[in-house]
């Protein structure tokens, strides 16, 4: 796509991200099939496409609009366009600097600025979301339908098992997940211990830096993943060998932690050090995938089926597909078939707060597809997905290692 860049624009950063991406885009439409809002409104201004021009409005000198920003603001950052693009586009990276950009631009309403806030500090302080998740609970059954399905029941993390072994590897305990599911993490300890790895977290480590980032504060993204690269790399020095990732949409943003720094002299190295190291849960134990087979092997057959969402995340911002249903089905599962599994679920971060329509919409299709097969349960990989998919079913929405977890704890 011919790009102009106007000449505020010129020999920045944003304006080189925005012209190196537009330039790979050849308009072909095939990012509409796949675009979950589009689906939903057909407007081609809320597909990838459409996007893609009103930025390119903006980056060559028009003026944006309220309606402009409504329009970004509706992606779910998905990036099922980016799995389905022949030409490449790197859609998310163009999308984050227009994002901003616009922002700058237009602003925000009184409103909208402190609803943002509002999630952002809520959502990534684990002490502010505990303490209000802890409130939730206690007045569960005095709140309407639609709050009530946001705060879940109190979900007990188990053992989590004593560092024993040489192996170790370090993970990121997250923002929300310790409180709504600590059973993510114990989950994973006792699987890896299982298998000979100690699995140990960094209280100085916190918010990956996502929340902050797609609410468009990027500088305070930024300084929430140098915090963690400064809390994790003394142990990538004393023998811890990978940074798991139990919430994809956490992995995804910490393995862009080289991208997100390139231009910061004193953490671009780091930063990339740090993504290098870092794995989702499913890459560690696939390379341990032997080993979780000869446990499973020692146990009988079990009679249960598991409709498995792949979160976008995992699959298109990471590009890992069938890695866990692989890993399920090694272990025993049976795995229901899941019609449109590339489509997003709603969740998309804070994206189901602020856009409840289109990620309640988002979610009834996906549910109804998840149902088809008659699942015992349904699991997912990302917290924002189970907590999102479990407000609207009356299955148990499990993440996939706790099924894992559980199986293997009779071995």
């Amino acid at each position: 796509m011919q790009t102009t860049l106007a000449p505020q624009y010129q020999d920045t950063p944003e304006g080189d991200v925005a012209e190196s991406v537009l330039r790979t885009c050849v308009h072909c439409g095939f990012c509409l099939a796949t675009c979950p809002t589009y689906q939903v409104l057909g407007n081609e201004l809320d597909s990838p496409r459409g996007r893609i021009y009103l930025m390119k409005q903006v980056f060559e000198g028009t003026t944006p609009t309220g309606k402009t920003q409504l329009h970004l603001d509706r992606c779910l950052t998905c990036r099922n366009c980016e799995s389905t693009c022949p030409s490449g586009v790197q859609y998310g990276r163009l999308l984050d600097v227009g994002r901003a950009v616009v922002e700058k631009a237009v602003g925000r309403g009184a409103v909208d600025t402190l609803a943002r806030k509002a999630l952002k500090h809520g959502l990534s302080s684990p002490a502010l979301f505990n303490t209000a998740l802890k409130f939730g609970r206690a007045a569960r059954g005095l709140l309407p339908g639609s709050l009530k399905d946001k705060v879940p029941g109190a979900d007990p993390a188990g053992a989590w098992p004593t560092p024993r072994h040489a192996r170790k590897m370090l993970v990121l305990e997250g923002c929300v997940q310790p409180g709504l599911r600590p059973s993510i993490n114990a989950a994973t300890a006792r699987v890896l211990d299982r298998i000979g790895i100690s699995l140990v977290a960094e209280p100085k480590a916190g918010c990956c830096g996502a929340l902050a980032h797609h609410l468009n504060d990027h500088d305070d993204g930024l300084d929430a993943m140098r915090r963690n690269i400064d809390a994790w790399l003394p142990h990538l020095g004393s023998g811890v060998e990978t940074i798991v990732m139990t919430a994809s949409g956490c992995g995804v943003m910490v393995k862009d932690y080289g991208w997100q720094l390139r231009n910061d002299p004193l953490y671009a190295e780091k930063a990339a050090r740090i993504s290098a190291a870092t794995r989702d849960l499913s890459e560690v134990l696939l390379a341990e995938r032997d080993a979780l087979a000869n446990l499973a092997s020692r146990i009988p057959p079990l009679a249960q089926k598991v409709a498995y969402h792949p979160p976008c995340t995992l699959q298109h911002g990471q590009q890992l597909g069938g890695g866990v249903e692989s890993l399920l089905a090694a272990c025993g599962f049976e795995l229901t078939p899941i019609a449109d599994k590339h489509l997003c679920c709603g969740a998309a971060g804070t994206y189901s707060i602020l856009h409840p329509e289109i990620a309640g919409e988002l979610k009834t299709r996906k549910l109804a597809h998840l149902h088809a097969g008659q699942p015992d349960v349904i699991a997912s990989a990302n917290i924002g997905c189970l907590t999102h998919l479990q407000s609207g079913s009356a299955l148990p929405v499990k993440h996939w290692v706790e099924l894992l977890d559980a199986r293997l704890a009779s071995s």
